[in-house]
């Protein structure tokens, strides 16, 4: 059966549905998970159906109404498509977690056309076609909604990630522009930006790119849990967020503010 959450009320997001894109591992399970514990049904999607069956199954186990759909979210075409399944299978969600994306650490003079298009494609237009999918059926509906972007937890310069930090930067101020646009609609959009959290992701650096040289010198000298990420976003989901938009919220163990910190 659910494990009860550890951070809010039981049943909370009772009757609720959660589609969170890159659903399957890292923070987008735990975002799942802790939606599911408070009794939301969740969809995840994301290109790897095996990776997402996984995940389903694990959460069914828990006693979580979990589905799945293989989406590749650069893919226009795709977002409709499924977005249109979902939401005549189990009906249009409620919220959207914008959590896939991507990147790969290179110095800016490594990085080709494509591979800065790429990460574009998936960070930024990606994002904008599952929102502008979920919103628009919101707005036919007369329905309101929430969208949850999980970002960078700053947009400043990024050593080694020249197309991620263009990307990351362009997602918040998308969100601060559809949360202007669409709170006539009631559709509130906000955004999460994580620091250093132990995710199966995190493997694919090394050391100089993965962030890990820092984690002693942060003000919460530690990695950061998927768990904690979803408490945040679950947050924004809750009543408690219902007078929230157009907000970036941090969560990193004050990561960002390493570089200004002087010695003693």
């Amino acid at each position: 059966m659910t494990a009860p959450s550890t951070i809010f009320a039981a049943g909370l997001l009772e009757g609720r549905h959660v589609l969170v894109t890159g659903g399957g591992t890292g923070i987008g399970l735990a975002v799942a998970r802790e939606a599911g514990r408070l009794g939301a049904r969740v969809t995840l999607a994301a290109r790897r159906g095996d990776v997402l069956a996984q995940a389903c199954e694990t959460l069914r186990v828990e006693g979580i109404d979990a589905a799945w759909h293989s989406l590749n979210i650069r893919d226009n075409d795709a977002v409709v498509a499924v977005m249109d399944e979902i939401a005549a299978s189990r009906g249009l969600p409620d919220f959207l977690i914008n959590n896939a994306g991507g990147q790969f650490g290179a110095k800016a003079t490594d990085i080709s056309p494509n591979g800065f298009r790429a990460v574009m494609d998936l960070n930024v237009q990606g994002t904008w076609q599952m929102s502008h999918a979920f919103a628009t059926r919101h707005i036919a509906a007369e329905t309101p909604g929430r969208i949850v972007n999980v970002v960078f937890s700053h947009t400043d310069a990024m050593q080694f990630f020249a197309h991620a930090a263009a990307a990351r930067a362009a997602v918040v101020n998308l969100t601060r522009t559809l949360a202007l646009e669409w709170g006539d609609h009631g559709i509130l959009v906000n955004a999460v930006g994580p620091g250093p959290v132990q995710t199966e992701g995190i493997e694919q650096y090394d050391e100089s790119m993965s962030g890990s040289g820092r984690i002693a010198n942060m003000p919460v000298p530690r990695w950061g849990r998927p768990d904690e990420t979803a408490w945040l976003v679950v947050y924004l989901l809750t009543p408690a967020g219902d007078w929230i938009t157009g907000s970036v919220f941090s969560i990193d163990g004050g990561s960002q503010l390493v570089g200004r910190r002087l010695e003693a």
